[in-house]
């Protein structure tokens, strides 16, 4: 019996996207600039207030950034991913509404492109709202366990340890809570 394999058409292609883990180009820039921003803030934390030097700390910082930058956009992915299903959800009467109220009585349009519009506008508004949430949320978490570790239960340590376990246990921490089921 002969398997033949059909070349996904251009919807089912777009459907696909829609709904897999991958972010577009845009999204990633979009993360991986957020991460980089909200990694480098505890730099600013740990020169001033636990008096750390930038120059004979540099190497440390540069090495910790990164790696908190790589582990916070691992937790927007991954959080965007279970909040879009959710948002497209809840938002998807509204959005119905409004897609139809801007065709209008079309009386040419296909129900199939008017229910494609739907769906395009619909994913477009959660995936919006899902990369913002994302953002939000995991920037706080962060920032909020970088103080309380970094202030309240490792602020008797060395400088040195205290920014790379508090920093590097923060990312790591949103970036595990980032695989569990919301």
């Amino acid at each position: 019996m002969a398997i033949s394999k059909k070349a996904l058409t251009r919807e089912e292609e777009l459907l696909l996207q829609d709904f897999s883990r991958n972010v577009s180009t845009k999204s990633s820039a979009l993360f991986y600039g957020n991460a980089l921003i909200v990694s480098a803030i505890p730099i600013w934390l740990f020169w001033r207030v636990h008096q750390m030097d930038l120059l004979s700390s540099a190497i440390l910082f540069v090495v910790v950034t990164i790696l908190t930058t790589w582990l916070v956009a691992f937790a927007y992915k991954n959080t965007k991913f279970v909040l879009k299903h959710k948002i497209a959800q809840k938002r998807e009467s509204a959005v119905t509404k409004e897609v139809l109220r801007e065709i209008g009585d079309d009386k040419k349009m296909a129900k199939k492109e008017k229910d494609e519009r739907v769906l395009w506008k619909k994913n477009e508004v959660a995936d919006y709202e899902a990369t913002t949430f994302s953002i939000f949320y995991n920037n706080s978490l962060y920032l909020a366990l970088v103080v309380v570790f970094g202030f309240f239960l490792l602020g008797s340590f060395a400088p040195a340890v205290n920014y790379t376990v508090s920093v590097a246990g923060s990312a790591g921490l949103i970036a595990l809570f980032s695989t569990g089921s919301k």
